[in-house]
């Protein structure tokens, strides 16, 4: 079950963006129930809108209305805390039941549904394709502004990466260069990083989190202290779970334990 946020709805040029993202999600229906069925009947007409520009305004206006008239439901508590979770590369490439030769199934569902018991609002989607990790970062970025405009804190939005998912999470960072903003980097750094991605400034709170025999298994500590950001909070966490890469693929205490503290403010993670 991935939930999408939609940013900010007086985008226009986002609506048929959005319409889609929304028709496509489990959560949606479940949640809005009758509305949700509604805007289905409409997918076919937004596809057709983008197609054609030019093509009836009075269509355009009515998906509107019935898109706006969800703000009222969808729109955030200042309260929440939003999570980012941002996944791995094998899952890019790969549908949600098929199984990595050596570390088996990325448990992708079931890592969001811990993060959704916790009370966290998650905003994840399965990727396709090899995705350029900066590109996909901009996209991030511009969610985490329409979730500051509606007046959530920076300091309750937490982005988590794993893998390549961490490398995004890397540049949303340096993108959004918001030192409130909070982030968990898992398994995704590597000493030669810092020559083969200079442009990464890390920026935020941070946490890093890796496992002793993963070949991404090392301190992320000199990025750190090349970065030329406001970095108030900063902890490193090494598991030991002989599991090697593979540790990331399954919801583990040992790393979404951790994540969801720091999500809460908990940076001593007590």
């Amino acid at each position: 079950m991935a939930i999408i946020h939609c940013p900010a709805l007086a985008r226009r040029h986002l609506v048929a963006w959005c319409l889609r993202v929304l028709l496509c999600n489990d959560w949606f229906y479940s949640y809005f129930g009758g509305v949700g069925c509604v805007l289905r009947l409409y997918e076919q007409v937004v596809v057709n809108i983008e197609k054609s520009p030019q093509k009836s305004m009075r269509i355009r206006f009515v998906i509107v209305i019935l898109f706006c008239s969800t703000a009222f439901a969808c729109r955030e508590n200042e309260d929440d805390r939003f999570i980012f979770f941002l996944h791995n590369r094998f899952l890019e490439e790969h549908e949600l039941d098929e199984s990595h030769p050596e570390f088996g199934r990325t448990e992708y569902k079931e890592i969001l549904a811990e993060f959704e018991k916790s009370g966290l609002k998650v905003i994840s989607e399965k990727r396709n394709g090899n995705v350029n990790a900066r590109d996909y970062a901009v996209g991030i970025v511009n969610q985490i502004d329409s979730l500051t405009e509606n007046g959530i804190a920076p300091s309750k939005i937490t982005i988590v990466g794993t893998s390549k998912g961490g490398y995004i999470a890397q540049y949303v960072s340096t993108l959004a260069n918001n030192p409130e903003l909070n982030f968990v980097f898992v398994a995704s750094f590597r000493n030669n990083d810092l020559e083969n991605i200079p442009e990464i400034n890390f920026c935020g709170n941070i946490l890093t989190i890796y496992e002793k025999t993963d070949p991404f298994g090392v301190s992320a500590i000199r990025r750190k202290e090349n970065s030329t950001c406001e970095i108030k909070n900063f902890k490193e966490i090494e598991l030991n779970t002989g599991m090697g890469h593979g540790f990331l693929f399954k919801p583990l205490e040992e790393w979404i334990g951790p994540t969801i503290k720091w999500a809460n403010g908990n940076y001593g993670l007590e």
